[in-house]
C-alpha cells in the first residue's frame, strides 16, 4: 500500500529535528454546500533541522519515531530532502512473471 504524502506549512521549528506542519484541506458543507476549510497539525521528523518557520514541506507517512511523530520530511521548498538512515523508499517485492518456470514442489 504506498505511503501518503501531505503538503503543509511549517508553522514550529522549536524542537530538535521535529517540526509542526500545518496541512489545509478544503471541504464541502454537507448542508449548505460551501467549500469550508479544515486543518491538522502533524509532527513530522526533520533529522537534518533544515526546515525553518515558514517553509512548505511535503510530508510521508513512515513508521512511529516518537508517540506523536510518525512523518517524515521529503521535499522542502520543492527540493528533496536526503532520507537518514533506517527511512528508505519500502521495498515492493516483485511479482513472478508467467514465463518464469515454477519451481516444482
Amino acid at each position: 500500500m504506498p505511503r501518503r504524502v501531505l503538503t503543509g506549512r511549517v508553522v514550529s521549528d522549536k524542537t530538535d529535528k521535529t517540526i509542526t506542519v500545518l496541512v489545509e484541506r478544503r471541504v464541502m458543507h454537507p448542508l449548505y454546500k460551501k467549500f469550508i476549510r479544515r486543518s491538522k497539525k502533524y509532527a513530522a521528523h526533520d533529522a537534518a533541522n533544515l526546515c525553518k518557520e515558514g517553509d512548505l514541506v511535503s510530508i510521508e507517512e513512515c513508521r512511529p519515531i516518537s508517540k506523536n511523530k510518525s512523518w517524515l520530511v521529503v521535499a522542502r521548498n520543492g527540493d528533496a530532502v536526503e532520507r537518514p538512515e533506517g527511512f528508505d523508499a519500502p521495498v515492493v517485492a516483485a511479482k513472478p512473471s508467467a514465463d518464469a518456470p515454477a519451481s516444482a514442489s
